[in-house]
């Protein structure tokens, strides 16, 4: 059975990666790429680690992870836009 626990974990953690990285010189176009590879990278780490994600192959724990990566960019610019 699949997990949402760790899609959302993965989202989390890249949101946290993206505000650190806005409060330090590089560029904030760069964000959502970074948060990207976080998210990949951490995505295959909880396939690996995680017994029961209910990913059956190291690309589809790519694959969700960058999208749970690049959805911590997409939160951050609806917080954004409800502020406006």
């Amino acid at each position: 059975m699949f997990n949402y626990t760790e899609i959302a974990a993965i989202a989390v953690i890249c949101y946290l990666i993206g505000m650190a990285v806005k409060n330090t010189k590089i560029d904030n176009k760069y964000i959502p790429t970074i948060v990207g590879v976080c998210g990949a990278i951490l995505g295959v780490v909880a396939y690996y680690i995680i017994p029961d994600t209910g990913i059956t192959n190291i690309l589809d724990a790519i694959a969700t992870g960058i999208v749970s990566g690049l959805s911590a960019t997409g939160f951050d610019q609806a917080v954004k836009q409800l502020k406006a």
